[in-house]
């Protein structure tokens, strides 16, 4: 690991929490130099929920570059283009009955959320922002002024400009209707809350700790953002593309929103990220707002690809029938370590289990990474261990590590145990 030290930045995160060298990937079994296999409940960061190097998309790839298929094109008209286009209307949209304009932003998910803020405030000649406790949203300016995490905010960014933190369903407790709450501020004109132009919401908080918003918040916010003509943003970059058993996560709440922001697994791997947005708010002028990679046509090729899987409803069942199988087991982990108090939060296949004890989650983390299962951490002091393996993975590969998990959480308590009684005697 010497190299990585001395030459790549202190910023590095995840090289930490894992420290090995990775070489080769498959499906959802990751190896190192030295040929050690792990299990990922990691999946980029929900970036591969087709797994890694999926057969169907390698297939593809191979065969677009030995025909030497265009690579860069910036917003030129492309075959591979064209395909996605097609594909993801005829595959995605127009079965769900939704009526969306694609635009191709930079390759990450912060800058379709740029892209969104930023056509919000040029349609509604507004500045302001809403945004929700615990959210995430990215760490380029515009996305960092409305992601809550202070650990990567600093005063010195100037970063909280033009956007306001509200709570999230559930952040005051169960009782309080938080939608409420926001009406007050809106509806009053001394709140010191300016009305947005648009209010910014995940439907399940993956970074946040896998803050799941019910069905009836969803739906009253939409109604909110109607009533006073707000532009309801949906950041699906985590949790589209399935995550949650539908492509979309909204899509459990029958609500539609006026723009989208989808990334991290949309290109099948590879960088790409898309602003769906309703046609009228399509106000650009031509190259008003551009990128140098906004046309990853290898993204395209596998984003293509990847959406074969939506072709019927297998691959949605398949998801709901693991997610429950993760539900169970991990319940069940609940149940068998009460001294922990831990909850447990998700839907589909995003899962967390929130432990209060302090450190505890980490410790979880590095014991499931000791014992070959690659699991990272959420939530505001990383107190959620976050299960986000990919959708494609086989249902005896998902029980192993759910296994390893239950064994870690177990070897730790009796661990401590064990060092508590040495202490006594």
């Amino acid at each position: 690991m010497r190299i990585f030290e001395e030459l790549e930045s202190e910023v590095r995160g995840y090289v930490r929490a894992f420290p090995a060298v990775f070489d080769v990937a498959k499906g959802s079994y990751i190896y190192d130099e030295q040929d050690n296999r792990y299990i990922d409940f990691f999946a980029g960061a929900g970036s591969l929920n087709y797994g890694h190097n999926n057969p169907l998309i390698s297939k593809a790839l191979i065969e677009y570059l030995q025909r030497d298929g265009i690579v860069h094109a910036l917003d030129k008209a492309t075959v591979a283009k064209k395909n996605f286009l097609q594909k993801f209307q005829d595959t995605i949209l127009t079965p769900r009955n939704l009526n969306y304009k694609v635009q191709f932003t930079g390759p990450t998910g912060t800058n379709a959320v740029e892209t969104a803020l930023k056509l919000a405030r040029m349609v509604k000649r507004r500045s302001n922002v809403i945004a929700f406790t615990n959210g995430y949203h990215g760490l380029t300016m515009g996305s960092l002024a409305v992601t809550g995490n202070d650990f990567y905010r600093d005063e010195s960014y100037g970063a909280r400009n033009n956007a306001d933190s509200v709570p999230y369903d559930g952040y005051l407790g169960r009782d309080v209707n938080t939608i409420d709450y926001l009406r007050k501020f809106l509806s009053d004109g001394s709140s010191g809350v300016d009305l947005p132009a648009a209010i910014i919401v995940e439907t399940v908080q993956g970074e946040g700790g896998i803050n799941v918003a019910s069905v009836e918040w969803l739906q009253e916010l939409e109604a909110l953002c109607r009533e006073y003509d707000i532009l309801l943003i949906i950041d699906d970059i985590q949790m589209g593309n399935g995550r949650t058993g539908y492509f979309f996560s909204f899509e459990r709440a029958g609500i539609k929103p006026d723009m989208i922001t989808v990334s991290k697994s949309i290109g099948g791997g590879l960088p790409m990220a898309i602003l769906l947005m309703r046609p009228e708010l399509d106000q650009w002028r031509p190259g008003e707002h551009t990128g140098t990679f906004r046309g990853n046509n290898l993204a395209f090729v596998a984003a293509t690809e990847a959406l074969s899987y939506w072709d019927g409803e297998d691959f949605a069942e398949a998801i709901k029938y693991k997610g429950a199988i993760m539900e169970e087991e991990l319940r069940k982990i609940v149940e068998k370590y009460p001294s922990l108090e831990i909850e447990l939060r998700g839907t589909g296949m995003v899962w967390g289990l929130d432990i209060p004890r302090n450190g505890f989650s980490g410790d979880v983390s590095a014991e499931c990474f000791a014992n070959k299962l690659i699991i990272e951490l959420a939530g505001a002091d990383d107190q959620v261990v976050k299960f986000l393996p990919a959708l494609t993975i086989e249902e005896d590969v998902l029980r192993e590590g759910l296994a390893i998990v239950d064994k870690a959480i177990g070897d730790l308590l009796q661990r401590s145990e064990d060092a508590r009684k040495g202490v006594m005697t």
